[in-house]
């Protein structure tokens, strides 16, 4: 059988879905296996026993992150890579990661049934909690916070070093997790839209352009509370109105930028918070996001122009404080062109559009070249129980990463 003629077992792919689904389900049918708890130890497992059937190598590197290797016909050149998460929100969906990461083992199931390896060792990792701290990709990209090991606070209460050794990990090795593009010539990760683009506009494929940054303020607002009915209108000050002014800024500021960003306010805290008193605190956050970095920094500066001047016109007072920034990482103009390439021969309808939502590949895209694939999401729902990615589209993403990681076996050099 020719490379050309490979395919994937949809049924099998989609009933491997199915069965790590059933690790964390709860009676509302959302997923709950949050990273180092007992569920995503199980789904870990059998993961695990799944690459050893597969005749893998199978490695757990400091940051915990599970790595499956299917040798190469020269086993000392870089590793072409793929893989996911398989820890969930609380409430997740049953894709989210996890088709990934499965479908990474499809693919070597795919060249072991048929007795053919590529040039390059083929990697399927698993990434140790993508949907809290990030501290697997972040190992292996190098980005580790070693300074503000307060930011890796586990929702259980435990310590990450704690966390880590029970994956096999250690925090004080971190470092030997990191790579380099002498180790892992590229990666390439499949991923449910988690929006409604690809729907809406009906294309079969997402090609991701990039992942996004993100620049978080925190902003509180201090007017003066007062009495609602005594105080005339034009005496107050009112900070409700000033957040306000602040919230339709944000969306003026995002509307005005030619790269189509999203910024958004999603917490307002307001006190006193009583129907006969005039708001004296608000608080909220700013959340901006896009590809661009000189966007983003446009943006801030926007966002702090509109402060000062709706504290001037509000009689508020106005602070601004980061919580997050983070920078953008680009999908690789090679591994861009493959997918596309690919979609064309297998006659799948697809579009480029960014990620907006972030992922392992924004880590790993900072030391080697990265790549994303997108299957659509049914009404851009996700991190529910309605998280719904047809059979049909799991398989057809499946199938362009098989093809992908066969086209890049023979771009990049040995």
């Amino acid at each position: 059988m020719t490379l050309s003629r490979l395919d994937i077992n949809s049924d099998r792919l989609n009933a491997n879905i199915e069965r790590i689904a059933k690790i964390g389900k709860q009676p509302s049918g959302s997923i709950c296996r949050l990273a180092f708890t007992p569920e995503a130890l199980q789904a870990r497992y059998l993961i695990q026993q799944w690459m050893t059937e597969l005749d893998m190598h199978v490695s757990t590197d400091a940051a915990g992150n599970l790595i499956g290797k299917y040798d190469g016909i020269y086993h000392h050149a870089p590793a072409l890579a793929t893989g996911s998460h398989i820890d969930t929100v609380p409430s997740g969906g049953r894709y989210d990661g996890a088709l990934g990461v499965l479908a990474g083992l499809e693919v070597v199931r795919s060249l072991r049934q048929n007795d053919l390896r590529l040039n390059h060792p083929l990697e399927v990792i698993v990434f140790t909690d993508e949907e809290s701290t990030m501290i697997g990709s972040q190992a292996i990209a190098g980005t580790v916070l070693y300074d503000e090991i307060e930011r890796y606070h586990l929702p259980s209460g435990k310590s990450i070093q704690e966390a880590l050794e029970g994956l096999g990990g250690e925090w004080d090795h971190l470092a030997t997790a990191r790579r380099d593009r002498t180790n892992l010539a590229a990666f390439v990760e499949l991923h449910v839209e988690q929006g409604i683009i690809l729907e809406r506009t009906q294309h079969e494929i997402g090609i991701v352009q990039g992942v996004v940054g993100m620049r978080r303020r925190k902003i509180i607002i201090t007017g003066q509370a007062n009495h609602a009915g005594t105080t005339p209108m034009e005496m107050r000050q009112d900070a409700l109105i000033a957040a306000a002014k602040l919230v339709l800024a944000v969306q003026t500021i995002a509307l005005a930028m030619p790269t189509q960003p999203v910024a958004t306010v999603g917490f307002l805290s307001v006190l006193p918070n009583a129907v006969n008193i005039i708001p004296g605190t608000v608080e909220l956050t700013v959340d901006m996001r896009d590809l661009s970095k000189e966007v983003l920094d446009g943006m801030v500066e926007q966002l702090e122009a509109a402060v000062a001047a709706i504290a001037v016109e509000t009689d508020t007072q106005i602070t601004v404080a980061p919580l997050l920034c983070v920078e953008p990482t680009l999908a690789a103009g090679l591994v861009q062109d493959a997918i596309a390439a690919v979609c064309h021969q297998l006659g799948l309808s697809h579009c480029h559009l960014p990620s907006r939502a972030g992922h392992d590949s924004l880590e790993v895209g900072r030391i080697t070249d990265m790549g994303m694939i997108f299957v659509p999401s049914q009404a851009g729902l996700s991190h529910s129980e309605a998280e719904y990615t047809s059979p049909e589209h799991c398989a057809q993403g499946a199938t362009v990463l098989l093809h992908t990681l066969l086209a890049l076996d023979k771009l990049y050099p040995i």
